[in-house]
């Protein structure tokens, strides 16, 4: 029995003071986490795009590099923080908040970056194989979308390990992370590397929410505990060690070595929950809670005005910093998508776009709900 992941102790641990929590408020710095967790995603992206097109490295790779250990296992265990509280209704119940909800937010954006990739995929594959191309996304997550094609596997799987004792389930996702396997398939391999972090956000979300309020009240201490966290993921990140397996002499990371890791993406992890609970209580980044209120947003647009930006900054030549181009492209395809959300709220057509329409409910009388990756329920 998982005595850990309640939803009765999720709403203690997410009121601390004792206050009722009414089902329409928001944790506010999981809205901070999350901005955090959508920008470094896009950062990652832009800046590995921009190296790629130039064959050059700047000093936002250096920041991309940093992130790397935790930049993934904090967007699942923000995931999972809310799931106690919704994953013991019934399954019909359950498919609708997440499955179908997810999958027609990918078949609907699959559609839409395919699209803009045909000329693309025809010159390389021949324009006859297009049509089992766009199949195969179905099977085989499409681009930057694997995120919320695998999300729904995350949510049912651990429905169905529910009656299991969480302490077995954790373990087992702790060695498929530390567990070498490079299947070349990206469901095995991302569900193998990342389940451990979403579980873990999932079972023990109370006392993260108890370390947030912790980190309210201990500003000081918790300063200096994301100081020693900082200079030791640098130093595991930007140092490697040459080993010799099975006569091939190979060279990696420190970061990247069984266990250290695991252990790194929960550190980064815990890290962005405290720098959250911070700047949630000064409030003097705006900006970061809007990104992180409306990630999924940016989540699902950012591709086009990334590759866009990207083009017009690199063919103008204006600017001949990496880096800084890397940093305009990131903030440009970040901010695009909200201001395209702004306008179609304004217009008022094109909200399919981002909510899921009353049609696409498995439960017809639910209300339509803005999309979420962490529904702050």
């Amino acid at each position: 029995m998982n005595t850990f992941a309640n939803a009765d102790s999720l709403r203690k641990a997410m009121a601390p003071q004792g206050n009722s929590l009414k089902a329409s408020s928001r944790v506010d710095w999981v809205d901070y986490a999350k901005g955090f967790c959508i920008i470094f995603v896009v950062m990652m992206h832009s800046t590995l795009g921009v190296g790629k097109a130039t064959g050059e490295e700047g000093w936002l790779h250096y920041l991309v590099e940093f992130a790397r250990p935790f930049r993934m296992p904090d967007f699942f265990m923000i995931a999972g923080l809310f799931l106690a509280l919704v994953i013991d209704r019934p399954w019909k119940t359950y498919l609708d908040k997440k499955l179908v909800h997810f999958v027609y937010f990918y078949l609907i954006w699959t559609f839409i970056q395919f699209g803009t990739k045909i000329p693309v995929y025809g010159a390389e594959y021949g324009y006859e194989n297009l049509p089992f191309l766009y199949l195969q996304t179905l099977w085989e997550p499409f681009a930057t979308l694997w995120f919320i094609y695998m999300l729904p596997i995350m949510f049912i799987i651990t429905k169905l390990l529910r009656p299991l004792p969480w302490a077995i389930v954790f373990v087992v996702a702790a060695f498929l992370q530390i567990a070498p396997i490079h299947t070349g398939n990206l469901i095995i391999d991302e569900f193998s590397s990342r389940y451990v972090y979403f579980f873990a956000g999932f079972v023990f979300a109370p006392y993260l929410f108890k370390l947030a309020e912790w980190r309210r009240n201990h500003v000081i201490l918790g300063l200096a505990g994301l100081f020693l966290w900082a200079m030791i993921n640098g130093i595991l990140m930007f140092n490697s060690i040459t080993l010799t397996l099975f006569g091939v002499q190979t060279t990696l990371k420190l970061g990247d070595l069984p266990f250290i890791s695991l252990l790194l993406g929960f550190a980064g992890a815990v890290g962005v929950i405290l720098i959250s609970a911070l700047l949630a209580k000064i409030k003097w980044m705006t900006f970061l809670r809007i990104c992180g209120q409306n990630s999924i947003v940016v989540y699902l647009a950012f591709f086009f005005p990334m590759a866009i930006s990207r083009i017009i900054l690199l063919k103008l030549g204006i600017i001949s910093d990496i880096g800084t181009i890397s940093a305009l492209v990131t903030l440009i395809a970040v901010v695009s998508p909200l201001i395209l959300y702004w306008v179609i709220k304004k217009v008022g057509f094109g909200l399919f776009l981002f909510e899921r329409p009353k049609w696409a409910y498995l439960e017809h009388n639910a209300k339509p709900e803005k999309a979420a990756l962490a529904p702050a329920e």
